[in-house]
């Protein structure tokens, strides 16, 4: 990664209507450092060099929460359309700058970090009417408060920087601290998930405390942050609250796994996802566990955690995946996809000294991100996408940094180096670094979350930093999930808390690998510096060949007849012994209303436990299958790349495709500078054809047909037109995509390529105009490779085609289109507000990538028709219907979600039963 400024060695600026974080600018410059450790023969930027672009961009967007790095501007809550879980992080108190206070230090910029402190110091505010998450305040806020006093202090004792500090930061740090205890008042201890700054739990002003669940991630990862403000401060209840927490957790493992599940009420007990894993939901419970250990040097934590490690090696782990399982029927997998949280699990085996595994999985995630660019946000276990988004996490270059630190492999520096080169190449847009919309088509989002300045510059900078590099011993200090850094002197400090709840019914497991928990890594490698690359070489083309899609545990190979019973791909609903092989499966049919047929287990009903697992097999392999089915019919989005100075490709706008003109994945990406269609609505014969010719035309949604638009500027000589929403504030963060459909008469006349951007995405497009006249777009199904000299020249090379990657759709997105025999209306699976009364384009739905993060726990159930259908995937916003005079629109009509939920509701009661009944 370089600057993140527009214009490197072109002379060429950054907009300047609205420049970015102080933050982020300096954080940026420190990464020339990093970036010039590696780049032979790439002379280091010089210091004159690095104050004259620091100085360019020091009127940022603070004091707002996160920057808008495509936008450039800040985020502000309230102020931007709800994003809904994402925004739980942002409290109005300046997150991005508290968050990345001490990785100014780690890049050895400590004038920046004084400076810094003092504007937090002078101006946030944490007594502000605002509803945050518990966990995300508490790692990122309270983390990085701590932090930045615990260098604070470090810098003080060397007597040059930060001789006025008086603790102020852990003076702030103690008031959020009393702000957030609020929350742990519930009878088990567990906190609420969110909180009032200001009000509170469950008071009317609060707007919060009625909740009931959290997840296990959210309740287990406090301990070191909250006993490291007891430590400083000697006040102990923040310790006490937190070890309450873990142990509650603890008590209530599932006694025979020793696995703990997703999401569990704060007010029972109870589990209310019973899948497992190391990813999303549950991820740093595990982590704290074993560094609490680190930090407090109690025991008990590093008993827990080898319990839980052992059952999750046992389990969970199947080399090089990590696949989810039941809490309570471990053998058997509860998805058939790992998610991208799980990237950190590696260095976490690292600090265990549990070093093949950790290899492995890590090898296998670099295969992934050279298939991708980037680690798509869950993938399935034959690497194909399962949810493409990319948040710009940096799980993946923190394992990265510790394989590097325990192995000394080189091979580590050059993984870090094609992180970084993927990072400006794809993601680094005029003002910052944009979050990856689709890994597929490299479209971005108006998004930088502050994890990236607090993390992935942190990790990235000291996987190619030297000793003498660093300002302090880095050795002296622990990693919090948020790479806030920590002092270990703190385990002899303060250490009064009282141990109510220590460590029951531990059983001394027989594992090698314990012998190895916080390792030297000096003496993990002696003699064999090619341990590492023998473990790597037989994954190295392991997602190009692909994993078999049922992975078969040693138990169930012992099992008498190995071979299933019965395929997805044989299955047959006419056929009389299919049937009784799926009723001792314990798989029933239910025939819906609309005609399709839909499969649902019951485990308690299969003959016998390992017809069970065969019917659950089956079920998986029928989803994949489905999924295999529906991935043909559908269309992904499409790319509007910017590509004139001074973006040169870096932003790249999510767009959707239309049912006429071209299909880009088929022919040649259509390139040209824009111009705006007169009139803007393009319904009628364009009064500036001159304008338009020979250019990429843009219109106005609504008022006619979107054919219509095409064949008006397709007249007036345009060679392409992008549709801009005329809703305000529309964007595909938050609407799905849809296909622009035709107007019900042959479209093979229409020869120019159609696309569709919501009204938040043209208005990028709208305001490189305003600023720069003339700007040149890149048309195509996926945003195209940038030469990294292109940004010298005055324009970009046409030449520069990507080598076409694989369009592969998940099974989460879908195309619902209208019944062809219902002329009057369209049914549209769209945002509702993203739909204009008067609007009179036709439009068929394409799904958004957008997807939950942590989804709630999935039933094994299929369709028969192509469609999967999780029970939970289909609590969507439901078409919205609206008047069409299009005679003639694709598809079929999409089932109301009262239909869906009236068939499925017995099914669930029995889910229900049968869960309470293995329990």
């Amino acid at each position: 990664m370089s600057e993140a400024g527009g214009g490197r060695g072109s002379g060429s600026s950054v907009p300047q209507r609205a420049p970015w974080s102080l933050v982020a600018a300096t954080a940026a410059l420190c990464l020339v450092s990093a970036t010039s450790v590696w780049t032979a023969g790439a002379a280091p930027m010089s210091r004159e060099e690095k104050q004259k672009l620091g100085l360019s961009l020091q009127e940022h967007a603070y004091p707002a929460d996160e920057l808008m790095p495509l936008t450039c501007r800040g985020r502000v809550r309230g102020q931007e359309p709800s994003r809904g879980d994402v925004d739980d992080a942002l409290g109005k108190f300046s997150l991005t700058l508290i968050d990345s206070l001490d990785t100014l230090v780690v890049l050895n910029k400590t004038k920046e970090f004084e400076d810094a402190v003092r504007k937090v110091l002078r101006d946030v505010n944490l007594d502000n009417d605002v509803v945050v998450s518990v966990f995300e305040t508490n790692i990122r806020v309270l983390g990085g408060l701590l932090g930045g006093h615990s260098l604070a202090i470090m810098l003080k004792e060397k007597g040059e920087y930060m001789q006025w500090y008086n603790d102020e930061l852990l003076q702030m740090a103690k008031q959020l601290g009393y702000k957030l205890l609020p929350a742990f008042n519930t009878t088990s201890g567990l906190p609420y998930p969110r909180i009032n700054l200001k009000f509170g739990i469950r008071k009317p002003e609060a707007r919060t405390g009625t909740e009931t669940d959290t997840c296990t991630a959210c309740a287990g990862t406090l301990i070191l942050e909250f006993a490291a403000l007891s430590r400083f401060t000697g006040a102990t209840i923040f310790e006490e609250y937190a070890r309450k927490a873990l142990d509650f957790l603890w008590e209530k493992r599932q006694r025979s796994s020793n696995l703990v599940g997703v999401t569990i009420n704060i007010h029972t007990g109870d589990w209310v996802r019973k899948d497992s894993g190391v990813g999303a939901g549950i991820d740093s419970y595990y982590e704290y566990l074993l560094k609490a250990y680190v930090l407090l040097g109690d025991d008990s934590f590093l008993e827990r955690f080898n319990t839980h490690y052992d059952a999750i090696m046992r389990y969970i782990s199947q080399p090089p995946l990590l696949l989810d399982v039941h809490i309570h029927k471990p053998m058997l997998n509860a998805r058939t996809w790992m998610d991208a949280l799980l990237a950190f699990f590696p260095g976490l085996q690292v600090l265990k000294g549990d070093i093949r595994p950790a290899i492995e999985t890590h090898e296998m995630l670099y295969q992934v991100i050279k298939k991708h660019n980037f680690l798509p946000e869950a993938f399935t276990t034959d690497f194909r996408v399962h949810w493409a988004q990319h948040p710009l996490r940096p799980e993946f270059a923190e394992s990265t940094y510790f394989l590097y630190k325990a192995t000394g492999d080189p091979y580590y520096l050059e993984v870090g180096k094609t992180l970084i080169e993927n990072l400006n190449k794809y993601a680094r847009v005029p003002c910052g670094f944009a979050a990856m919309k689709d890994v597929r088509t490299g479209s971005h989002e108006d998004r930088m979350d502050s994890f990236f300045l607090a993390e992935m510059f942190k990790y990235l900078y000291l996987l190619f930093a030297d000793k003498e590099d660093i300002i302090f011993d880095i050795e002296d200090y622990i990693f919090t999930t948020e790479a806030h850094l920590l002092p270990l002197w703190l385990s002899t400090t303060n250490q009064r808390v009282s141990k109510k709840n220590t460590t029951s019914e531990y059983t001394e497991l027989d594992d090698s690998n314990f012998d190895w928990t916080c390792p030297n890594t000096q003496i993990l490698f002696p003699n064999d510096p090619l341990y590492a690359q023998s473990i790597r070489e037989p994954l190295k083309n392991v997602v190009d060949k692909s994993c078999p899609r049922g992975i078969i545990r040693v138990e169930e190979s012992l099992r008498s007849g190995a071979k299933p019973p019965l395929r997805a791909r044989d299955f047959m609903a006419t056929n009389p012994e299919h049937l009784e092989i799926l009723k001792k499966m314990g798989v029933s049919l239910i025939h819906l209303k609309d005609g399709r047929v839909q499969l649902v287990q019951h485990a308690i009903q299969a003959a016998s436990s390992i017809d069970a697992e065969d019917g659950l097999r089956f079920m998986q392999e029928m989803i994949e299958l489905s999924s295999q089915q529906q991935k043909e019919q559908q269309l992904p989005p499409r790319a509007v790349q910017i590509i004139s100075h001074p973006f040169f490709g870096r932003v790249v706008l999510t767009a959707g495709p239309a049912q006429f003109g071209p299909d880009l994945s088929k022919h040649k990406e259509t390139r040209g500078f824009v111009a705006i269609s007169k009139p803007y609505n393009g319904c009628s014969e364009l009064t500036n054809p001159e304008a338009v010719m020979g250019k990429i035309a843009l219109i106005q949604r609504g008022q006619c047909m979107f054919a219509e638009k095409a064949r008006n500027i397709q007249n007036a000589g345009a060679i392409g037109g992008i549709v801009i929403d005329d809703n305000e504030g529309s964007s595909s963060d938050t609407a799905p995509l849809f296909q622009m459909a035709g107007d019900g008469k042959d479209t093979d006349d229409i020869k120019i390529p159609m696309l569709f951007l919501f009204s938040k995405e043209g208005s990028i497009i709208l305001d490189a105009i305003r600023e720069y006249e003339e700007v040149e777009v890149l048309l195509s199904d996926k945003a195209k490779d940038r030469d990294p000299e292109m940004e010298n020249e005055e324009q970009p090379s046409s030449e520069n085609d990507s080598q076409s990657a694989e369009q592969i759709t998940s099974r989460s997105q879908e195309i619902d289109l209208v019944d062809q025999e219902s002329p009057e209306e369209s049914s549209v699976n769209s945002h509702p507000e993203s739909l204009s009364p008067v609007d009179t384009d036709s439009a068929a739905s394409i799904s958004s990538s957008e997807q939950d993060s942590n989804p709630t726990e999935n039933h094994e159930t299929t369709s028969l028709d192509g469609e999967c259908t999780d029970l939970d995937n289909q609590l969507q916003e439901q078409s919205e219907t609206e008047e069409d005079s299009s005679p003639n629109v694709w598809g079929k009509k999409v089932q109301p979600i009262d239909s869906i939920l009236a068939d499925w509701n017995e099914d669930i009661e029995a889910f229900e039963m049968m869960d309470k009944d293995e329990l």
